[in-house]
């Protein structure tokens, strides 16, 4: 191996890096808020890439009509739960309106806009609000009714969303693999590299993500609020803060995360309906050297996946996956043993 071919396979490993910081930071935004290790994070990617390949074809995402069932769904449980507790009609269906009105509008306008062939920005930026939507819909109808179970409950919920979801992507989605337009075709020389400015674009996006989720946390009072729901979450009712309302707008953050990555991805590779998960278990790895709770750590160590990821398929490419999956079992013996035997609460 000589120095041009160490700086191929440094970019590349760095460009994957990022997109796996990506999905670590959601891993962790999700379970630093609601306690849920979310499995199916890859899924929101592999439906923001292949929800924008539909759209290239000029025909309606199949992800647009599970938007509006999952809706509908939620609508129901809203208005029957609104029913119970206050027996009065009205605000009973105006819960149920207020969990339709988004997604509902979202799709009129993805129905009307798919034949019309829009620029890919458009088109990119439906997709994003279509996948994001998925977010809370997929927290309401999975999770909030277990919301205070505990951790491993959650977890096998979450592989039951994971199945669910690639199921479905297998439905609308097909078995047929899809590659997207790169949003910026330029090509960059950097000495005896050239850079492609989809790299550059995914390498700027996931820098941008990451110091916004450390400032929104760190520095924000609602960011320290929704930190608070999953350090005491009957504290947190007593002093204001809606739950539920946390769960929703951390799983429309971890949608919104995962459709961009969909976004980024699409043009560097093809994407099939059950790609996500590789890439989320990927995702996962890192979050896991950030110890789940640490944005900067799990940004970091999505990198040192990355590089593990793109010097080991020169080496050996049939084992990459093993390489890359086998970092985490050293990583979690080691926090075991760092963190002794502290009880959960």
């Amino acid at each position: 191996m000589d120095f041009s071919i160490a700086s191929i396979l440094l970019l590349d490993g760095i460009t994957n890096g990022a997109v796996y910081a990506l999905l670590g930071l959601a891993t962790v935004l999700v379970f630093s808020v609601t306690r849920v290790i979310f499995i199916p994070q890859g899924e929101f990617v592999a439906y923001g890439a292949l929800t924008l390949a539909i759209f290239q074809t000029g025909k309606v995402p199949g992800t647009v009509w599970l938007l509006l069932i999952m809706a509908l769904l939620a609508a129901v449980m809203d208005v029957r739960l609104s029913w119970q507790h206050s027996h009065d009609g009205r605000r009973a269906l105006k819960a149920g309106l207020t969990t339709l009105a988004a997604p509902l509008m979202v799709s009129i306008l993805s129905i009307w806009a798919a034949p019309h062939q829009l620029p890919l920005l458009v088109q990119a930026l439906l997709t994003v609000a279509i996948v994001t939507a998925f977010g809370p819909l997929v927290y309401r109808l999975a999770y909030q009714s277990l919301a205070d179970a505990s951790s491993l409950v959650l977890l096998i919920v979450s592989v039951g969303v994971h199945f669910a979801m690639t199921g479905l992507g297998l439905l609308f989605f097909g078995a047929e693999g899809f590659r997207n337009p790169s949003f910026w075709d330029e090509r960059l020389s950097l000495g005896p590299l050239a850079i492609s400015g989809q790299a550059v674009i995914i390498m700027l996006t996931s820098l941008a993500l990451i110091v916004l989720l450390w400032q929104f946390f760190s520095r924000t009072l609602y960011g320290k609020a929704l930190q608070a729901t999953a350090v005491n979450r009957l504290g947190a009712r007593l002093m204001g803060i809606s739950t539920h309302g946390a769960g929703q707008a951390t799983f429309a953050m971890a949608a919104l995360i995962g459709a961009l990555s969909g976004l980024l991805i699409g043009p560097t590779t093809t994407v099939f309906y059950d790609s996500g998960f590789l890439i989320g278990l990927k995702g996962f790895v890192a979050a896991v050297m950030g110890g789940l709770h640490s944005y900067p750590l799990a940004a970091l160590g999505a990198v040192f996946v990355g590089l593990v990821e793109s010097f080991g398929s020169f080496w050996a490419s049939a084992f990459k996956e093993v390489i890359v999956f086998t970092l985490v079992l050293p990583i979690l013996l080691w926090r075991s043993v760092a963190g002794g035997n502290e009880e959960e609460h």
